[in-house]
């Protein structure tokens, strides 16, 4: 039961960025996750948010538990550093060879309230497991990350060695043509923005597209596969960004 989680293609088109979003997505591509406050409000200004606009947002983003005020500037919430590390993690996933075993989690738990079983799914997702039938959900073994201990009270954990050949089972359950033709749009879209407000909304979109990516084994995945080369073109754009960072 693959689904396609891929950015759609009006998602490449240009679109006006509040000043919310380009706070945040500096913040989110900044380590640590703090800025000066008169820094934060001149790069947000490079994109063509007035001052004043920036300030108002950013009380509000405080006001909203986005941002913590401290004694020099803004940093992220707590939630949004969890959001922070799944985009880092979206550019730089912990792979290593794969053996053939496959993570196994068939969902257990019954008589939950669809909140519950939306949360699940939301999460099980987000750890780039696929669902081949209702309540059961795998992926290669191929993440140096451990599934969290929470999930052993709502399902099984285990391995497993599909008879289907990979191939065959990773096409079934990820929409790889799909996402492979997103990316290289994608490509071309932020070789051709020149604006930094068209380049920023560019890469947000760049960003969303990798949390997207199922990270699968070479042996899995057509042949010329973009993922490294997306996750290198935002690579650049993080060291393009955080070159400005002190430099007004």
């Amino acid at each position: 039961m693959r689904t396609d989680d891929s950015v759609p293609p009006d998602d490449l088109a240009p679109r006006p960025l509040s000043a919310r979003s380009v706070v945040l997505s500096l913040l989110l591509g900044t380590h640590p996750a703090e800025l000066p406050a008169r820094e934060l409000v001149r790069l947000v200004e490079r994109f063509g948010v007035g001052g004043s606009t920036v300030r108002a947002a950013l009380s509000r983003m405080v006001g909203a538990g986005d941002l913590w005020r401290t004694e020099s500037g803004y940093r992220l919430s707590e939630r949004l550093l969890e959001r922070q590390r799944r985009q880092d993690e979206a550019v730089r996933p912990r792979a290593h060879a794969w053996r053939g075993d496959w993570e196994l989690v068939v969902v257990t738990a019954t008589g939950r309230e669809p909140a519950e079983r939306a949360d699940l799914r939301t999460r099980l997702t987000a750890l780039r497991l696929a669902e081949l039938r209702e309540g059961v959900w795998l992926r290669p073994a191929n993440l140096s990350r451990p599934l969290p201990a929470a999930l052993g009270r709502v399902a099984e954990l285990g391995t497993a060695r599909p008879a289907r050949p990979g191939p065959e089972l990773a096409a079934e359950l990820w929409p790889l043509t799909a996402w492979a033709a997103t990316a290289r749009s994608l490509l071309a879209h932020v070789a051709r923005a020149a604006h930094p407000a068209e380049r920023l909304a560019a890469f947000a979109a760049v960003v969303r597209h990798l949390l997207a990516d199922p990270v699968l084994p070479p042996e899995l995945l057509p042949a010329d596969w973009p993922g490294a080369e997306l996750r290198d073109a935002y690579t650049g754009y993080q060291r393009e960004q955080a070159a400005g960072v002190g430099a007004g």
